[in-house]
């Protein structure tokens, strides 16, 4: 018994002390200017449940430890109706602060999203944005609603839950940050532009960065797939045009792995696959291939002079019948509904490329766009910030992130003056911030945190492909435009075979 008494002594003390400042449900009483604390509650170990969780989606909160969870409403503007929420960690909290993005129009709290950083011991938060539902619609007749979609709800959130985190805690707030991917990607890059004090370190996921130019793009496929009928491309077309861009780029990264390691050198011309007297069987017809060009070019935009960015080959698996996602047809089509023409009867048959592609830059006025390259200040201040991206997106293009980090090189003075402040890891045969053939699973949030702590740049980033729940693939994801190249020997599922190195 003795022995055993000291054991448990042994690891309680093992386990840190928190100090807290009040309890949380004094947290009812929280007062900030234009901030209402809605509730303020213990939740049990093991016990949170939000409403239409399902069996699968229920077991993301099973093992999540006691915490507080705060919910409060925003309005920093008289049309503002921000809901978020805050969850604290009761036992052994890492002096840390993780805010989590959102995805297209999402307008609801990211409860799922918060789990990850809440069983790592942080303080977390997320946000509907100011609106509830996954479409544009809330913009009608509301433009302060607009505003905290495109950026205003994210600093608001961070700001209100850094007051609430040090009136809670007795020790200090150590360091914040954000993560978050697609939409969350924007709103990441959005808060390093104009709020580059309100993060720390940051991870942008498969950043829409080019919010109305990517809305064009879409659009401009669907319009003319769906007045096209002839030349759309059916699942069967779509892997045929996949195996052949695989046969003519696989091997270009030296391993043949079902993989295109880097597509922009992909030099594949799909009037190969066009149907002639010799080759009547597996082809495409003129008017498919002509729609293939069509979604992988990168057309100007008449405004600005830069390019909207196309699909790249090894994303073809992703693809529609109308071209890009369904969810990038989708958005694209509300961003034109509902902010562009504000006019809820507006259809895609409507859509002219240089006519509104100009109307919807005009439009938003840097406000969804998170285009500036002028990182300055959040590089000034030490902030640290982890890009990353799929090549074989099918939703928001991967050139869309290669083109802005050129640019940001460009703006800053070259590579040199940010490699110690951002970095972009490009994701071979990955899609949409996940899933693919290519190692598609990694920890971003470990890494920004050594480096943002401890000063450790990450020279790679470790990814893996699962089948079935097991590891069957790994590789080193490099910082951009470094490639992962093979050593020539050992497997090449493994990442100890390979070296990043300058293409």
């Amino acid at each position: 018994m003795i022995k055993k008494s000291l054991l448990i002594s042994a690891i309680l003390c093992a386990i840190p002390t928190i100090g807290f400042a009040q309890s949380c449900e004094n947290l009812s009483s929280f007062s900030m200017e234009n901030v209402q604390v809605e509730a303020a509650e213990i939740v049990a170990a093991g016990s949170f449940s939000p409403s239409g969780a399902n069996a699968n989606s229920a077991r993301i909160y099973q093992g999540l430890p006691e915490f507080c969870r705060v919910s409060l409403t925003l309005t920093p503007s008289p049309d503002s109706d921000i809901k978020m929420e805050l969850w604290l960690p009761t036992y052994s909290w890492n002096g840390k602060y993780l805010a989590v993005g959102n995805g297209a129009f999402t307008g609801n709290v990211r409860h799922s999203a918060m789990a990850m950083p809440l069983s790592r011991g942080y303080a977390t938060s997320s946000t509907d944005t100011g609106h509830l539902g996954n479409t544009a619609s809330f913009a009608l007749g509301h433009p302060e609603k607009v505003y905290d979609f495109g950026w205003r709800s994210v600093h608001e959130m961070a700001v209100t839950s850094k007051r609430v985190i040090d009136a809670y805690y007795e020790d200090e707030l150590r360091y914040s940050y954000f993560t978050g991917c697609s939409a969350g990607g924007r709103q990441a890059m959005k808060a390093a532009q104009r709020f580059p004090t309100d993060f720390d370190g940051i991870v942008a996921g498969a950043p829409g960065l080019d919010w109305t130019g990517r809305a064009a793009a879409s659009l401009r496929i669907a319009t003319y797939l769906e007045a096209n009928p002839a030349a759309q491309l059916r699942e069967s077309d779509r892997e045929l045009l996949h195996r052949t861009a695989l046969d003519f780029c696989d091997v270009e990264d030296g391993v043949v792995d079902g993989i295109i390691g880097n597509p922009h050198q992909c030099n594949l011309d799909p009037e190969v696959l066009q149907c002639n007297e010799e080759n009547a069987g597996a082809c495409l017809t003129e008017e498919q291939v002509s729609a293939v060009k069509m979604i992988y070019a990168s057309p100007i935009n008449p405004v600005t002079g830069r390019e909207i960015t196309g699909l790249l080959p090894g994303s073809e698996l992703g693809w529609t019948d109308l071209g890009w996602t369904r969810s990038a047809r989708a958005t694209g089509l509300d961003q034109y509904r509902y902010l562009v023409y504000e006019d809820e009867n507006w259809t895609i048959d409507q859509f002219e490329f240089e006519r509104d592609i100009y109307r919807a830059e005009r439009k938003d006025d840097d406000t969804l766009n998170a285009l500036s390259p002028d990182l300055f200040e959040f590089v000034g201040n030490g902030g640290k910030l982890i890009a990353y991206h799929g090549w074989a997106d099918p939703q928001i293009s991967p050139a869309n992130a290669t083109q802005y980090f050129e640019r940001v090189i460009q703006v800053m003075g070259g590579r040199d003056r940010i490699h110690d402040s951002l970095r972009l890891f490009m994701a071979p045969g990955m899609g949409h911030c996940a899933g693919g053939p290519g190692p598609n699973s990694f920890d971003s949030l470990s890494a920004l945190e050594k480096w943002v702590e401890n000063g450790e740049a990450p020279d790679s980033i470790i990814a893996v492909h699962r089948t079935d729940g097991a590891v069957d693939m790994s590789r080193p994801l490099c910082p951009y435009p470094e490639v992962s190249i093979y050593n020539g020997s050992g497997s090449t599922d493994e990442a100890e075979n390979f070296t990043c190195s300058a293409p």
